[in-house]
């Protein structure tokens, strides 16, 4: 892929935001319940199951366990707050702008939060606990989410050497190699990278060739038929920020990989880019008090099916789209994450009736906002005039895309398949 850019900016006039509420009726004469309308036990738990326990509950990276009524009761309105606000769980990809299927998605629907905001605003009744749903088993310990989803563990771990971050300095890179102990060539199925459960609180990210530890990234699963090859004696370079806390903490991260069985070949080969890093390098420029918008374009010169998307920036970064500009001059907008927070770096992944089928020649359009000004609660320091860098106070633009490339005959035959599907004879 080749990469070419350009970019601009403006200023920041006035702001608009949007506040959601309920509005609720009463209706005139009619009996009072006998127990409330929306409860703990009947209601919200299987919510909070279903989309917050994997990470609130003992042991793991959510500073609150939520697995109980008892344990809920006290954050009621703190949770009213985030779900209202979008912030919790962390998904910030728009709910009316582009493709909205994905495999990962962990959002609430807008019945869910009318059903938390209905709880919360009626004093958060526990209700029948008769009608609580039986408490989910959660593996003990760390455990493997990749695993978890396949049902097996790792069929290899690679570890890297360990690092000390000082509990005051500045942001250190560590970049091991290490061997990978692999004595013959396997197609990857699936891979996760994770630090240790304290160095959560030290890593900013770290990369491999591999995959990618990220707050909010929970590994990746490829689609049937498509792999990476993890060669014979290939060695893991390890790229990984760390940032200092207040405690000397000791770090490693592992990667677990999951092989196809010995001797299947997937038909398709994922692939990854950064599409958008080497524009942002060249171009990247953020005066104070200001909001800027910045452009990327990527041609694609293969038929391509995309798999995912994960936006890039640090604490300045305001939204990031991605846009398909076809060969007959057709515009689709794909994604629009609205609402980036450097706290959580989402891989959004498509599902497979709905991943972008791009012909060769198209053309895609990155758009990186970026917000430099006192509005910006995350913003350290309106002040300053920021540049590209790789310090957190720094900032940067690019999204992580995972994608296979089609043959023209693969391709026309995936379209038509999602025409015959959806009904409709369009062209590209």
């Amino acid at each position: 892929m080749q990469q070419t850019t350009c970019g601009n900016r403006f200023r920041r006039h006035g702001r608009t935001s949007l506040l959601a509420g309920g509005v609720f009726l009463m209706l005139a004469g009619a009996a009072p319940a006998q127990e409330a309308d929306v409860t703990f036990a009947r209601d919200v738990a299987p919510i909070l199951q279903e989309k917050c326990e994997a990470c609130h509950r003992s042991g793991q990276m959510a500073p609150m366990s939520l697995t109980t009524y008892q344990e809920v009761r006290p954050w009621a309105r703190a949770i009213r707050t985030k779900v209202v606000a979008g912030d919790m769980p962390p998904w910030h990809m728009s709910k009316t702008t582009g493709i909205q299927k994905f495999i990962n998605d962990i959002s609430l629907t807008a019945d869910q939060i009318d059903t938390i905001v209905q709880w919360v605003d009626a004093g958060a009744p526990l209700g029948n606990p008769e009608d609580l749903p039986p408490a989910r088993t959660w593996p003990s310990g760390e455990r493997w989410r990749v695993g978890d989803l396949l049902g097996r563990d790792p069929d290899l771990i690679v570890t890297s050497t360990p690092w000390t971050q000082p509990a005051e300095g500045q942001d250190q890179w560590w970049q091991p190699v290490v061997e990978s102990g692999m004595s013959e060539d396997r197609w990857i199925k699936a891979v996760e990278v994770r630090p240790t459960l304290e160095g959560r609180r030290i890593v900013h990210h770290g990369n491999t060739a591999l995959a990618e530890f990220a707050v909010g990234k929970a590994g990746e699963i490829y689609p049937d038929d498509t792999g990476r090859l993890f060669k014979a004696g290939e060695k893991v370079r390890f790229d990984i920020h760390y940032h200092s806390v207040g405690e000397e903490i000791t770090d490693y991260l592992s990667i677990g990989v999951w092989f196809y069985p010995t001797g299947v070949v997937p038909k398709y080969v994922v692939k990854h880019s950064p599409m958008g890093v080497f524009q942002a390098m060249d171009t990247f420029d953020l005066p104070p008090h200001t909001v800027t918008k910045h452009h990327a374009f990527i041609p694609l010169e293969k038929p391509t099916r995309i798999l995912s998307y994960q936006p890039h920036m640090h604490v300045r970064g305001k939204s990031m789209s991605m846009e398909a500009i076809y060969p007959s001059g057709r515009i689709e907008m794909l994604s629009y994450v609205e609402n980036f927070n450097f706290n959580w770096h989402v891989n959004y992944v498509y599902a497979d009736d709905v991943a972008p089928l791009l012909p060769a020649g198209t053309m895609i359009k990155l758009t990186a906002w970026h917000d430099n000004t006192a509005a910006n609660r995350a913003n350290p320091d309106p002040t300053q005039w920021v540049g590209w860098g790789q310090r957190t106070i720094d900032d940067m633009y690019h999204a992580h895309v995972r994608y296979v490339e089609l043959t023209e005959e693969d391709y026309e035959r995936m379209v038509e398949e999602r025409r015959q599907a959806a009904g409709t004879d369009n062209n590209q």
